[in-house]
């Protein structure tokens, strides 16, 4: 399930299983819990994943400041993982703060460890069709497709922006 996001076969198990039992009440809405359960996670041993994770979980509780803080700690943690650049966009993004997004969705785009990096390019062409810079966001909409033809948030901001441009 979330082994994926630990390639260190060193990682503390005990981290991993705080980290795991997280995610699941993450997933079932229980937000109060899986805060502690990462934070349980991170006592044990500092995870870019975990910061990551809890930075998601305080995006759910609407406390975006936090979140964007959580994967700073990510990021400083290990700079290769590219999940915390494109939430510290996402999060900028849903603050309507596209300009501020930018930056970091073009890092999360050159992570050397992301698994989604359609994602990013998804998000920056967000960024740049709130901007006005709508060529630039079917750029990068179309990126994305090529990274994962089926992603269907490129498949739809890339129908409802083509109008635009004709």
């Amino acid at each position: 399930m979330v082994e994926e996001y630990f390639p260190n076969p060193h990682t503390n198990p005990a981290a991993i299983q705080f980290f795991e039992r997280a995610y699941r009440l993450q997933m079932n809405g229980e937000l109060e819990q899986a805060v502690a359960y990462y934070k349980k996670s991170l006592e044990i041993e500092p995870t870019a994943e975990a910061y990551t994770f809890l930075g998601w979980t305080y995006s759910y509780m609407d406390q975006l400041e936090q979140a964007i803080q959580e994967c700073l700690k990510a990021i400083e943690t290990d700079p290769d993982f590219g999940n915390p650049y494109n939430d510290i966009g996402a999060y900028y993004l849903q603050l309507g703060k596209p300009k501020d997004a930018i930056p970091w969705l073009q890092k999360a785009k050159q992570a050397q460890r992301y698994a989604s990096p359609e994602f990013a390019y998804t998000n920056l062409g967000r960024a740049y069709e709130l901007l006005g810079l709508w060529p630039k966001a079917m750029i990068e909409y179309h990126e994305s497709l090529e990274i994962n033809p089926n992603y269907f948030p490129a498949k739809e901001a890339l129908e409802h922006i083509e109008p635009k441009l004709n």
